[in-house]
């Protein structure tokens, strides 16, 4: 019997405590760059540092009930199809928020699209590393995967929450092993960030390490409200909009992160 499983009934943080959690942080992360933009001049006051450190605990959640998700479906591809669907309307909510064109790859690879689009092929991912679903051959399976790394290497938080969430379900029910693999590759991410973007932000990346005590305290359950799944579908792109308006109000048509125009 894993973590997990030990966990259920317990006190704790059930799964739409965690998603609200991860809505919280995720408004504050996204209001602070309509705020206070990283470019052309990112602020390095260290309150500004410390609403986006507190942004990162979003990802990881993220990333951390996707594995859960796929545990507990009882039809993956219908779960992935929600997932892209969500992605393609968050693609355009995601750029209009932080002024980033709406066709691919204008201002660059890095940030051309929402995080969902990793979330979205990593549950194929999930799927194809999948022994009991899925019988590829293994060399077709490494083919696979580094194909889906590249093309979700332009999304927010690239093909790092691809790699993340594998190898948070890799590892499903031993959190200790979940949160090194999820920081390793985070790392990388960070490093990325350091030599080619923003030195500062390289190290507020880091700060995704905050959803370890979340992590600790999840009870194993989904929650009693069922519809907090279609909650949080509506509420992503719906804030994003709010925030495009927000910046336009304030700055304008100009990007107010790395991959806006």
């Amino acid at each position: 019997m894993n973590e997990i499983e030990n966990k259920k009934n317990f006190s704790g943080f059930n799964g739409n405590q965690l998603k609200l959690f991860a809505i919280i942080a995720m408004t504050i992360d996204h209001v602070t760059c309509a705020l206070w933009p990283q470019i052309p001049n990112y602020h390095y006051e260290w309150w500004i540092i410390l609403l986006h450190m507190i942004g990162r605990l979003t990802a990881p959640i993220m990333w951390f009930m996707v594995a859960e998700g796929y545990h507990h479906t009882h039809d993956v591809k219908k779960y992935a199809s929600r997932l892209f669907i969500f992605a393609i309307i968050s693609h355009f909510a995601y750029n209009f928020a932080f002024g980033i064109p709406f066709t691919p790859f204008k201002t660059g690879f890095f940030n051309q699209t929402s995080v969902m689009w990793s979330l979205a092929w990593a549950v194929v991912l999930l799927f194809i590393h999948d022994n009991e679903r899925c019988k590829f051959p293994s060399f077709l399976k490494v083919i696979i995967t580094f194909a889906v790394c590249a093309i979700t290497f332009p999304s927010d938080w690239s093909c790092i929450a691809v790699l993340a969430i594998a190898y948070i379900n890799r590892f499903y029910g031993n959190l200790k092993r979940q949160i090194i693999a999820m920081m390793c590759c985070v790392f990388m991410y960070s490093i990325v960030w350091f030599f080619c973007i923003d030195k500062v932000y390289a190290f507020v990346q880091l700060g995704v390490i905050t959803v370890w005590p979340f992590m600790a305290n999840y009870n194993g359950q989904r929650g009693k409200w069922k519809g907090m799944k279609w909650f949080f579908y509506l509420y992503y792109p719906l804030h994003l909009v709010l925030v495009g308006i927000l910046r336009i109000t304030l700055y304008g048509n100009v990007g107010l992160i790395v991959g806006g125009q």
